[in-house]
């Protein structure tokens, strides 16, 4: 590793041992110098090669329009925050600052900062409450938290009593000490910080789908990784593009797609503090974004509000539109497709390598398939024993290149990043072209009387049914089969479950898929439990069952 920059040694002293890291491979575009500074990259050296009066942020003016900020707007609000982090607070590069808010251009700003000054962004969900916030803020020794002023409540609860946060400073309040007031103080630029490539530029906590968070620590290449790969290899993300999505800044898929990719471009990004399926398809049709990421639920019930409304929904514009977070199910494919004419980008990522490494887009996506390593990646399906399987076969998904798991402080390094692979807990398939066919979560596959069946590709045929809005499948113990094949349905609005749906619906999957992985048992519920994300907890399914 290279000379840390920073002077708190904290977040480097956190990482696992060089023995228990993933293979690392930066090569070609992935290579970079020894000193790296993020924010640097994404804003300041935008505005070097001209472009300071292009539109970097679009956000709701409140009135019914939109409200314009161009990169060199951005870089004199990014240097007053830093300048309040150094000079008004005293934190020093190193420190790990905790920035809480929606989607929008003061959280943007906040990250930038705090990566401009050295610092560590510790991003965080709205909807996290005092207990889940006070357990980040201790596994990273947090230092200070910025804060949207309507959010501040159970920060405070979370924060009182621990010793390392020394300041909690808000935006969009009224106080004297706002932080809208402080940076009107500083009006001079910024010197970023001497950052080294491999200094921990952010901790992302993953979302917690599988029980209790993980912290993922990324280094200042790794963020300029994903943009390098994902963003200009797949997705083609130029400076003509507008982006646009749901997915919280404080999860690195929301990260990439709504700040570093549009930014590292140079194209723009419009930013919603919430939204729900019809009002992002209004925002897409009245700013003309072209590149849109959410999950695939809110795409599905977006087709329908198409479908429903063809005439209110404009999405012209769209040039991709990305799915990730959860496996996307060709009925959703097909639904979208048929609404909008557009092919779906299918991804998959993970926090612990910062964002997608397999997808494919245009002519080069495939029926059923993910897609293929993003180029600089290597992916194989392997074993318990970490042989390659031969193709075809289900195994684990492995994936190594320019990012990796590195947990913070966690023995769970040991089982994600196995001889020098991260093992994302996907079990897939891989073809003679090197694409990869997810089956399920590997805890998710169920093996019911030795057959293997994956509990997406049951939820896929479900949804096919027209009664059904959403479901989840799981494996629950049984004494005959070992586990039995379960679905939780949410019908759709004004549909009654009973048992004789059940059957029509055990039915409907049996000719759709293979008859022996129908839903032996069909439970009908109000809803799911999902993450703040909207990522399905199937886990708890399984708790409470």
């Amino acid at each position: 590793m290279h000379p840390s920059g920073h002077i708190d040694g904290f977040a480097r002293a956190q990482l696992p041992p060089v023995e228990q890291w993933p293979v690392i491979t930066l090569e070609g575009v992935y290579a970079v110098p020894p000193r790296l500074n993020t924010a640097v990259e994404l804003l300041d050296r935008a505005i070097e090669e001209g472009h300071g009066d292009r539109v970097a942020i679009v956000v709701p003016d409140g009135l019914g329009g939109w409200e314009e900020t161009t990169y060199a707007q951005l870089a004199v609000q990014v240097d007053a925050l830093a300048h309040v982090l150094v000079n008004d607070l005293g934190l020093v590069s190193g420190n790990r600052v905790l920035c809480r808010g929606y989607n929008g251009r003061f959280m943007t700003v906040a990250w930038l900062a705090t990566l401009k000054a050295g610092m560590v962004a510790v991003t965080t969900m709205p909807m996290l409450r005092a207990g889940e916030l006070r357990m980040v803020i201790e596994r990273a020794q947090c230092n200070a938290a910025l804060c949207d002023a309507r959010l501040l409540e159970d920060l405070e609860t979370a924060t009182a009593g621990t010793p390392s946060v020394r300041a909690v400073r808000c935006w969009g309040g009224d106080d004297a000490d706002d932080l809208q007031h402080a940076m009107a103080r500083h009006t001079a630029p910024f010197t970023a910080s001497s950052t080294s490539s491999d200094d921990v530029a952010l901790i992302a906590f993953t979302s917690g789908t599988t029980g209790i968070p993980k912290g993922c620590m990324h280094f200042h290449r790794d963020v300029m990784a994903m943009c390098r790969g994902f963003s200009a290899q797949v997705l083609g993300i130029t400076a003509n593009d507008r982006c646009i999505g749901t997915p919280p800044i404080a999860f690195t898929f929301g990260l990439g797609g709504l700040v570093c990719f549009p930014m590292a471009a140079r194209a723009s990004v419009v930013l919603l503090e919430r939204a729900s399926p019809e009002s992002l398809l209004d925002a897409i049709a009245a700013t003309r974004a072209t590149v849109s990421f959410t999950a695939p639920t809110f795409y599905r019930h977006m087709s329908i509000a198409i479908r429903e409304h063809p005439a209110r929904f404009d999405t012209a514009s769209l040039r991709v539109t990305v799915s990730a977070g959860e496996a996307l199910p060709d009925a959703t494919r097909t639904l979208w497709r048929e609404a909008t004419g557009l092919e779906m980008l299918d991804g998959i990522g993970a926090t612990e390598l910062i964002h997608v490494f397999i997808g494919a887009a245009g002519k080069d996506w495939r029926r059923g398939a993910i897609g293929r390593a993003v180029p600089g990646y290597t992916i194989a399906i392997l074993d318990d024993a970490l042989r390659e399987v031969p193709r075809g076969e289900v195994g684990r998904l492995a994936v190594r290149g320019p990012t990796g798991c590195r947990y913070l402080a966690d023995a769970r390094q040991s089982s994600y990043v196995q001889g020098g692979w991260n093992l994302t807990g996907d079990a897939c398939t891989m073809d003679d072209d090197g694409y990869v066919f997810f089956k399920a979560r590997t805890d998710d596959l169920i093996v019911s009387a030795g057959y293997n069946i994956g509990a997406p590709e049951v939820e896929g045929a479900l949804l096919q049914h027209e009664a059904v809005a959403e479901c989840a499948v799981v494996g629950l113990p049984d004494d005959e089969r070992g586990q039995v094949v379960t679905a939780f349905v949410v019908l759709r609005s004004g549909i009654d479950g009973d048992s004789a749906l059940v059957r029509v619906l055990q039915e409907h999957v049996k000719a759709t898929i293979a008859p022996y992985k129908y839903p032996r048992q069909v439970q009908f519920v109000s809803a799911l439990p999902k993450t703040d994300t909207g990522k399905l907890q199937r886990f708890r399914l399984k708790e409470s069952s």
